[in-house]
């Protein structure tokens, strides 16, 4: 069932932050590949990790993927840490800090002693560089114009307290400061330019070092022998156990479980529904975690013609039989959409209704619009046929397949799809371009403000949304300091979004990843990544 909101109580002690508490934790929300505990701690080897996809950008301010944030995580600290089994934000590079009653001021209090790899301190200094580089960058942080939105300052109050000045209320701003996007980079590294950033190197104070990235083929990590500051919620606080994580860039996913079990590499990402129950049977660690955000998702370009007809947004909408597709392309895992957001994330509402498959209503609102079926079965109107194209990323593996199968889901009702598929790069250029009709995709933030991250006008807004109603909800929702009304603003624009069909929810996305029964001690963070501090080989 859905996971309902959390009670006052909990709203309460969570304060500001409207944090996600998750529901599907292992173990002490351990990733552990490990069958039964006996093998003896120790430190050293090095654990070659295969991703599904090329990090295209190892600047964590500007880095998007999932792939590319699982090799990153590493690399940078945060200010705070988020506990994936409650939801509470947690003390790391801060220890502890105060939060203005409108939430438009932030003060932290950073630990002492922490440095970043080339030596420089991690001091109060250093938090306000960073801060603004990531404003100075704009767009080119995806994530992080939105995390920073409405941005005056960082005060430097001593040399080890900050002062983070909003224009106006930020409520999500303290779960913000748990991501990698707001992980902190040498005051050297930031000196250089945005692309150069790209292309690496980047300097940390996290307990790697990024040794090397070489595109389309790896990321190479070095354990930190001196690191001492670690997040408050891992085990150890020292160094890491591993010497090296080798991140290798595997497309295939069929590619990536062999290289698991043949013993080439010890931990994949983006295992493919098909290859569960396979790895399982071979004694491999299969775990899995949904993923709070917005769910994979058809979202409309509403400056395209087609795009722009609500009522084509809306048959497309009721069209879709998201449990076929769950049930068909997917695994137990997954679970179908009910929402504008997945039902692992705070303020969450069951919107499932409005989601409902029904072809012959899909079939009565073309008919009223004025579309009309052709000879081959796809509708016309004014001499332009309803023919949709959709571009889609090469990240994760069941994305054409389940695409596929959309295609015959929707023809019944009269409407086409065409398929592009893209590498991410070309992916992200196409988005940035508007060359589609409709974009396939998801994103992943613990926190609800990723509906406006996604759809407000001011920030990312791939679709193009003019919607003036939509957009006093996102900055409502944002502004709100008090946790019940900012639920209620939340709840408002989530059914906004799928009143108007801006995006067309089919599933919730799981991370799933294979383990070898060497890896130990590996753990989920609150996104849904793992983290790699505590992780040792048997």
């Amino acid at each position: 069932m859905p996971r309902q909101p959390g009670s006052a109580g909990r709203r309460a002690a969570t304060a500001i932050a409207s944090i996600v508490s998750l529901t599907l934790p292992l173990t002490a929300c351990s990733a552990d590949g490990s069958a039964g505990g006996s093998a003896k701690e120790r430190s050293g080897g090095e654990l070659t990790f295969a991703l599904s996809s090329d990090p295209t950008c190892v600047d964590p301010h500007q880095a998007v993927t999932n792939d590319a944030m699982y090799a990153l995580r590493g690399v940078v600290d945060s200010l705070t840490d988020q506990d994936p089994r409650t939801g509470k934000i947690a003390p790391w590079l801060a220890t502890s800090w105060e939060v203005a009653e409108d939430a438009s001021r932030f003060t932290f209090h950073l630990r002492s002693g922490a440095t970043f790899s080339d030596g420089t301190p991690v001091d109060a200094e250093a938090v306000r560089k960073n801060l603004d580089a990531v404003a100075a960058l704009g767009a080119r942080s995806m994530l992080g114009a939105g995390y920073l939105q409405g941005y005056r300052r960082t005060e430097v109050v001593d040399a080890h307290t900050v002062r983070v000045v909003f224009a106006g209320p930020n409520a999500q701003f303290l779960q913000a400061t748990s991501t990698p996007t707001l992980g902190l980079l040498s005051p050297a590294t930031l000196r250089r330019a945005a692309e150069q950033r790209c292309a690496g190197p980047v300097i940390g104070s996290g307990p790697f070092t990024l040794k090397s990235y070489t595109p389309d083929k790896s990321v190479e990590l070095d354990r930190r022998d001196d690191y001492r500051w670690g997040s408050s919620l891992w085990r150890g606080r020292g160094a890491a156990r591993l010497d090296r994580i080798t991140f290798q860039v595997v497309p295939e996913s069929g590619v990536r479980s062999g290289s698991l079990t043949s013993g080439q590499v010890d931990a994949i990402a983006g295992v493919a529904p098909q290859d569960e129950a396979g790895l399982k049977a071979q004694r491999v660690s299969v775990v899995s975690r949904a993923n709070p955000g917005v769910p994979v998702a058809l979202s409309a370009n509403t400056a395209s013609p087609l795009g722009a007809d609500v009522a084509v947004r809306r048959a497309l909408q009721a069209a879709v039989d998201r449990e076929e597709v769950v049930a068909t392309v997917l695994s137990p895992s997954y679970r179908a959409a009910t929402s504008s957001l997945s039902s692992t994330t705070d303020d969450y509402r069951d919107n499932a209704a409005l989601l409902r498959h029904d072809t012959g209503r899909a079939a009565s609102l073309l008919d009223a619009a004025g579309w009309r079926t052709g000879a081959d079965g796809i509708r016309v109107k004014d001499g332009r046929k309803l023919n949709l194209e959709v571009i889609l990323g090469t990240n994760f593996g069941p994305n054409q397949t389940a695409l596929e199968l959309i295609q015959q889901q929707v023809k019944k009702a009269g409407i086409g799809l065409t398929l592009r598929v893209l590498s991410i790069a070309d992916y992200q250029k196409a988005r940035a371009a508007g060359d589609y009709d409709l974009a396939w995709g998801n994103g992943t933030r613990s926190d609800p403000d990723i509906l406006r991250t996604a759809f407000s006008s001011k920030l990312l807004n791939l679709s193009r949304i003019d919607d003036t109603t939509l957009e006093r909800e996102l900055d409502a929702q944002a502004s709100a300091a008090d946790p019940g009304r900012r639920a209620a603003h939340v709840a408002t624009a989530q059914r906004r979004v799928l009143e108007q069909a801006y995006q067309i929810p089919v599933f919730e996305m799981t991370s799933v990843f294979g383990l070898s029964q060497r890896v130990h001690g590996v753990v989920f963070d609150s996104a849904s990544g793992l983290q790699f501090h505590d992780a040792w080989l048997s």
